[in-house]
């Protein structure tokens, strides 16, 4: 079986050789997401609470472009500039993923492509989520 390749209409299309996620063996890959908006600006420079929730709203795009879901995660994998950042990621991130808790790693990086501050990947089951599904 080939994988599916995903970029979603309502995002820009991947600044690089790469798709926003891909599907295959049951599971939906979604790539690293940067702070950048749907007409393809990236957040330098804004607060990091504005740069984190576009990144998760990126994510969920993906995940939902390729027919799965934020509570489908099994895996998120975040990169944090400073990992001062860590505490106020984490309070976003609950607030975006609710009661949902998948493996999750936190990894501290130098920098990130346009000064941003973020990024995150993830790893989900294929499919819809049933807790949002008719």
């Amino acid at each position: 079986m080939n994988p599916m390749l995903v970029n979603p209409a309502d995002r820009p299309p991947p600044a690089g050789h790469y798709s926003h996620a891909a599907i295959g063996a049951g599971l939906v890959f979604v790539a690293g997401q940067l702070p950048v908006t749907p007409e393809g600006r990236a957040l330098t420079g804004e607060p990091f609470d504005v740069q984190a929730r576009q990144v998760l709203a990126n994510v969920r795009a993906a995940l939902e472009a390729a027919g799965s879901g934020v509570h489908r995660l099994l895996s998120v994998r975040v990169y944090l500039v400073d990992i001062a950042l860590w505490g106020a990621f984490n309070q976003l991130y609950a607030e975006w993923a609710d009661a949902h808790r998948p493996a999750r790693a936190v990894v501290p990086v130098p920098a990130l492509h346009h000064g941003l501050l973020l990024e995150v990947e993830a790893v989900a089951l294929a499919g819809p989520d049933e807790r949002t599904s008719p």
